[in-house]
């Protein structure tokens, strides 16, 4: 008989946001294609704004109790994205059907949700507790929840998402640079995220600056993709653009398709990830399966990924510090080869099917 594990998480794509929580849908598809039922209850409308939430989260809270009632006592493990809020509905299969409960901490959870007031930090300890296994997606954030959230290692697993490297491999330079109308001899430096504040693009934007008063970044463009959660954090981010006169250096291509994204990282030279916080790092990974070498900050996840020169680390909250990496690793292509060598050799190494292999053993410790 199949089994069936239900998905509870706040992030998940649609077709209006493709790249929504797009690594929670690939473990999920990646699990289907194990021959498990899968059912997802997921928010999968990335936008802000008070009344936007209250509507979203609360027609997601409905969704949780239906399927509860309606198929809560055929489900044979829930799988929790994101310890609260969506560990609250997680915990409800646990108590009332005994369900073996998986909760996946992603980093913005334990560094921001949890801090907002006393009763999130209590709420989220409290989602751990009660969690058969916390998946840590990065060596900081299991730290962080062992140490503060009194989770005991027996329950603590680290494991990050794995990347799908059927679909993030190296595709060829001059095909996708034809393809996205860039020259040959452009130096081409990416960005791929939300945008918003905490992925450090204003610093990323005052490194550019840096470079270009330096002479540094002649033949050399930035381009930014991702979904624009923010939109008053991205008409400050573009005023700053302007008011820099960088316009003719930094593009924003919309948002892509994960085929489009690694053939974007394809074409590029350099990845950068300028982050402020980071639980693991999973875009820096997918960059690195394409063969594209990476440039980020030290901090959450990212110095464990890009230790033993698989990615060059600069120093978050610091332009100086990205000006400098972004120098370094644009100017230098014995170093980029290096850098791409050893970063295509850890992305091998983190595998999405190792990480499903796992997962099953969290989910079904007896088998199935």
């Amino acid at each position: 008989m199949t089994k069936t594990i239900t998905v509870i998480t706040n992030m998940y794509p649609s077709k209006q946001h493709p790249t929504f929580g797009v690594f929670v849908k690939n473990q999920v598809e990646a699990l289907r294609s194990e021959g498990y039922q899968v059912d997802v209850i997921a928010i999968t409308d990335p936008r802000g704004g008070k009344g936007n939430a209250l509507k979203k989260y609360g027609i997601w809270a409905l969704k949780n109790l239906v399927y509860l009632i309606t198929k809560g006592k055929k489900t044979d493990a829930v799988h929790v994205h994101y310890v609260f809020p969506s560990g609250l509905f997680g915990m409800l299969y646990k108590k009332i059907f005994k369900t073996n409960m998986i909760v996946t901490a992603h980093g913005g959870d334990i560094d921001k949700m949890a801090r907002i007031s006393p009763v999130t930090h209590l709420m989220t300890k409290n989602i751990i507790k009660n969690a058969d296994t916390t998946i840590a997606v990065g060596n900081q954030l299991y730290d962080t929840i062992h140490q503060e959230f009194n989770a005991p290692e027996s329950k603590l697993e680290l494991l990050n998402m794995g990347v799908d490297r059927s679909v993030f491999k190296p595709y060829d330079r001059s095909n996708t640079r034809q393809k996205f109308n860039i020259s040959e001899d452009e130096n081409v430096l990416l960005y791929v995220g939300n945008m918003i504040e905490q992925k450090g693009l204003l610093d990323l934007v005052e490194s550019v600056d840096l470079l270009k008063q330096e002479g540094a970044f002649e033949h050399s463009c930035l381009y930014m993709i991702g979904a624009n959660k923010s939109p008053a954090f991205f008409t400050r981010l573009q005023e700053e653009i302007s008011k820099r006169k960088l316009d003719d250096v930094v593009r924003y291509v919309g948002t892509k398709n994960q085929k489009e994204l690694a053939e974007w990282m394809s074409a590029s030279d350099a990845f950068v990830l300028p982050s402020h916080i980071e639980g693991f790092g999973l875009v820096a990974l997918e960059a690195m399966s394409c063969g594209t070498p990476v440039i980020a900050s030290r901090t959450g996840g990212l110095p464990y990924l890009l230790d033993q020169q698989s990615g060059h680390l600069i120093e978050p909250k610091n332009p100086a510090s990205l000006a400098e990496g972004i120098r370094t690793v644009l100017s230098d292509p014995s170093y980029r080869e290096k850098l791409r060598e050893n970063g295509f050799k850890k992305a091998a190494e983190n595998d999405q099917e190792r990480v499903i292999q796992k997962l099953k053993q969290l989910y079904f410790p007896n088998g199935g």
